[in-house]
């Protein structure tokens, strides 16, 4: 396994771009997605037009008794997954088109819906355990994963803290989304955010898509919306902050993303450092025992 310059420097990667500290002189600036859940209708535009422009495998055609969630969740034939997560909110007594839950409260019930993708993480492990060079950062930022050198071990997908990378049934190689690696190449927007028709996803340079996800925070909770949250926006979580990020309208794991996700491979330099200490303890024990026991 090798172990890429991002994790050995971590340091140096928070002073960096992720394309500059993977090596890239002078990359462009990062691209990424803000999918903004409260303007997501759950028409699954975005899941079609994947599979179309990326040739993805049919998936999630079985009933699974979740709504409209017939995917159920990221994987190798599902890089778009849309959530559809019912939900009963109390909302204080209304005339109309409500329920009594019966202790005097007024609830409703209202569907959250996101459309959900890799992270494209700033710290990403998936890069970190890749013994091939398969997972590779691309020079706007983004991870790719090239199926043609992929040799299957897997490793990549326990590292993922999101579940999003799978190994597709009768392939067994690592697949997940590229971002549209070859439409951002020559200035073409992903296929998911282009057919997105109320602009749920949004593609574009990071940052500027930071200040837009903190305008529209802003909007929402000035109202009433106080539950309203980023997710994966802050640069000084777990994973430096993720490539796409989200406004939620509830907690994450209403969306079933994990609350606080943690690059897993973090302890891995520390890890090593342990071990050379201890073969260099092994190694001198083992010099002076033949020395000792030389005539």
């Amino acid at each position: 396994m090798t172990v890429s310059p991002e994790l050995l420097d971590v340091a140096f990667l928070e002073t960096q771009t992720p394309a500059a500290a993977s090596g890239y002189g002078e990359a462009p600036p990062r691209m990424g997605f803000f999918t903004d859940t409260s303007v997501c209708i759950g028409c699954k535009a975005c899941e079609v037009a994947c599979k179309e422009w990326n040739h993805v495998p049919e998936d999630g055609l079985v009933f699974t008794g979740m709504s409209y969630d017939n995917t159920g969740g990221l994987g190798a034939d599902s890089w778009r997954h849309v959530a559809f997560v019912e939900q009963r909110k109390p909302l204080g007594f209304q005339e109309s088109g409500v329920e009594h839950d019966g202790v005097g409260e007024t609830t409703e019930l209202r569907w959250l819906m996101a459309s959900d993708v890799c992270k494209h993480c700033t710290h990403a492990a998936c890069l970190d355990v890749c013994p091939t060079g398969s997972l590779f950062r691309t020079e706007f930022g983004t991870v790719v994963v090239q199926e043609d050198i992929c040799n299957g071990c897997g490793y990549c997908i326990p590292a993922c803290p999101y579940g999003v990378i799978d190994q597709r049934k009768g392939d067994g190689r690592a697949w997940k989304c590229t971002l549209c690696y070859d439409r951002i190449s020559v200035g073409m927007e992903p296929a998911c955010a282009k057919a997105c028709p109320t602009d749920s996803i949004q593609f574009g340079e990071l940052e500027e898509l930071r200040r837009r996800a903190d305008r529209r925070l802003e909007q929402l909770h000035a109202a009433g919306i106080a539950d309203a949250r980023l997710y994966g926006r802050d640069p000084d979580d777990g994973v430096g902050g993720d490539g796409a990020f989200f406004l939620l309208l509830d907690e994450p794991e209403v969306y079933g993303l994990p609350p606080d996700p943690v690059v897993t491979t973090r302890d891995l330099p520390s890890m090593y450092r342990h071990v050379a200490a201890a073969a260099a303890v092994l190694l001198a024990g083992a010099v002076a025992s033949f020395v000792r026991r030389r005539p």
